[in-house]
């Protein structure tokens, strides 16, 4: 009976050593046409790395280049946030997504501003 615990216990903690390592690699340089106010797209290019779950890197567009904070990556999904500041205001952009081979399938929410905005949906995909 010990030897079953055992053995159940470290198929566990294999699994979840495997489902670590499985996240996705989105490493390196995606570029995206983001919705703007008026239905204008903009350029809008993410430089990620990744280290375990752990996801840093910038988001660069019309107000330079962005540190981004809280990102994770688990399996195929992807979150973090950018802080910004225009005029006064602090502005939160908080992005979800899905990798699928070199893309990224994103969700933009936006908090603070003043103003209420419905989410953003796009698509980044790896420069080459």
């Amino acid at each position: 009976m010990r030897f079953r615990t055992a053995l159940i216990s470290a198929c566990i903690a294999i699994g979840a050593m495997a489902a670590l390592a499985w996240a996705a690699d989105v490493s390196g340089k995606l570029v995206a046409q983001v919705p703007g106010r008026g239905g204008q797209t903009r350029e809008t290019t993410f430089n990620f790395k990744v280290d375990g779950g752990k996801l840093t890197g910038t988001v660069s567009g019309m107000q330079g280049d962005n540190p981004i904070s809280d990102g994770k990556v688990s399996g195929d999904d992807i979150s973090f946030t950018v802080a910004l500041s225009f005029n006064g205001n602090d502005i939160k952009m908080n992005y979800t997504g899905k990798v699928a081979g070199d893309e990224i399938k994103f969700t933009r929410t936006v908090e603070g501003g003043g103003q209420s905005r419905p989410p953003q949906e796009f698509t980044a995909k790896r420069s080459k």
